[in-house]
């Protein structure tokens, strides 16, 4: 039975004091180790080897996962971790027809790009994990969700994230898979109506990454200038900005 998140303890003072501890910042190789994490994790779509993600590896990822920052500690995050090969090509036939039905709605002059990009993640990577929300974990006044309901879902966003850089100090890739319907998702892995689907992911061992994001390096999207995205103090304001080195 599932432990009961309102079923705790009372609150001790005391106890809390104690458990608090210096924030000191990481030294110049901590941080040089993380900003590389961050700058070098990539949407990996067509470079997975075929050698399969040891269970305790895997496991490592997803507690990663399991504590990135949520909203009022919600942790409205479940798993399903794929690695039938039965069920991954029923969901690559659900990406397939996503496909189809966006080539459909590209410019025509854009399609034959499109069609270059490779998506072959769902099948060539040993394992898909399948990120949800369970929209109703702490009940509809969760710590956080009265004004912003959709905290829930950006709380599990920030756990892929999570997931996705734990997995590139690995040595594992990651892709996302976002071109299938959510109703046929939910169908082919059981997943209950109330449940939200958040992300599909493609996880295996690599042995080669692009430098730049993939679909830079293709020509389909350049990353936006940072200096066009910072306002200061009220939206569209001018914030003086320094690049950073």
């Amino acid at each position: 039975m599932a432990e009961d998140p309102h079923d705790k303890p009372p609150f001790d003072a005391a106890e809390a004091e104690r458990d608090i501890c210096a924030a000191v910042p990481f030294d110049a190789a901590e941080r040089a180790a993380v900003y590389r994490a961050i700058y070098t994790r990539r949407d990996v779509r067509n470079e997975f080897l075929a050698d399969d993600v040891p269970q305790d590896l895997l496991i490592r990822i997803l507690d990663a996962a399991h504590h990135a920052p949520s909203v009022g500690f919600m942790q409205p995050w479940n798993f399903i971790v794929i690695r039938d090969s039965s069920v991954r090509g029923a969901v690559h036939e659900a990406f397939l027809r996503g496909a189809q039905a966006e080539i459909d709605m590209l410019d025509p002059e854009r399609r034959a790009h499109y069609r270059n990009l490779k998506l072959e993640g769902i099948l060539k990577a040993p394992v898909n994990v399948c990120v949800t929300c369970d929209r109703n974990r702490h009940g509809p006044t969760g710590l956080g969700r009265t004004q912003q309901p959709n905290t829930d879902l950006l709380s599990t966003a920030c756990a892929v994230q999570n997931l996705w850089l734990a997995a590139r100090v690995e040595g594992v890739g990651v892709g996302w898979v976002s071109i299938m319907r959510e109703e046929e998702l939910r169908s082919i892995l059981g997943i209950p109506e109330e449940i939200a689907v958040v992300a599909y992911l493609c996880v295996g061992f690599v042995e080669r990454a692009y430098r730049r994001p993939e679909l830079e390096v293709k020509r389909w999207a350049s990353r936006l200038p940072l200096e066009s995205l910072v306002f200061e103090d009220r939206w569209g304001a001018p914030c003086p900005f320094t690049k950073a080195p």
